[in-house]
Formats: structure tokens, sequence, C-alpha cells
């Protein structure tokens, strides 16, 4: 029987994935990453049940003492009525006081910024990992690939080997 609460206990406190950055890790270096709550209204949280979101472009910027997401869409409940949200409205980020005063100290150097990562369901809440990332520019790009491409073809290599 405790196999069963355990087993039970585990699928309860599984992220569910949402609406996740890709091309976030192609454009900035990831430095830091924080969980973050968000402040939904009821259509918006029944709008990403059904999976319908997009981190796609969408920036943290903390704004008297509260981080606000921006341009992260969130398409319109579809049984929703007139009472329907704003797809594009800025949310507020959930966060502890000491943190938010960590981010914006790291935020005014110059480069950081804050970027999103991925929108999921933790324990029945809506949470944001947002990054602390630095913008990479064109032969940083560059590196990135020839060293994705390097690992990929020794993964070819091993597989081959494994083959014969």
């Amino acid at each position: 029987m405790n196999g069963i609460i355990a087993a039970t206990m585990k699928a309860t406190t599984a992220e569910q994935v949402i609406a996740s950055n890709r091309r976030a890790f192609h454009d900035y270096q990831v430095e830091e990453t924080y969980e973050a709550g968000i402040a939904l209204v009821g259509t918006e949280v029944k709008a990403l049940r059904e999976g319908k979101a997009t981190l796609q472009d969408s920036f943290a910027r903390i704004e008297g003492g509260e981080v606000l997401l921006y341009h992260c869409h969130i398409q319109p409940y579809s049984h929703g009525n007139i009472q329907n949200h704003d797809p594009l409205r800025v949310r507020k980020l959930l966060l502890h006081r000491r943190e938010i005063q960590r981010l914006l100290g790291k935020t005014k150097e110059r480069g950081l910024t804050l970027i999103p990562l991925k929108l999921y369901f933790k324990d029945g809440r809506a949470k944001v990992e947002l990054a602390l990332a630095r913008g990479k520019t064109g032969p940083d790009k560059r590196e990135s690939l020839k060293k994705r491409e390097a690992t990929r073809e020794i993964q070819r290599g091993i597989r081959e080997r494994h083959k014969v």
C-alpha cells in the first residue's frame, strides 16, 4: 500500500510543461534560473490547461519593485464569454522580495536580461522558469552551433561503433 501512495505523490508533484522558449538558448547564454509564480485570471488558467500559450519574444522587466512579464501570448479560452482575457496582457510574476532585489542588481549590469524559459504547472499552480541571461553575439552563436554539431558527430560515432 505504501508503494501506491508514493506513486500517487510522485504523479501530483510532476511538472506539466505548457510552453517552452527553445529559441532563448540560441539567442542567450543562461547564467541563473529562478522559479516564479504567475498572477492569472480564471480564463487564462483554463486556456493554459488547454496548452494554448507561447513564450516567443517574451521578456520580463522589473518595474516599481515588481517583476512583470511582457509579450507572453495566452490565447483566449475557447469556451469563454465576453469576459475573456486580453491575450498579450502584462502579467505579474510572483517572487520573494530578496529575489527581486537580487535580480534588480543583476539586470543593471550591462547585457543581462530576464527571459522566460518555460511555462508549466507544478502542483496545480502555473509557474514560469525565469532565466537571468546574457545576449549572444554572432560569433558566440556560431561557436554554440559548432559545439552542438561536434557532440552530435561523437554520439553518431558511438552509435555506429555499438552496432558492429
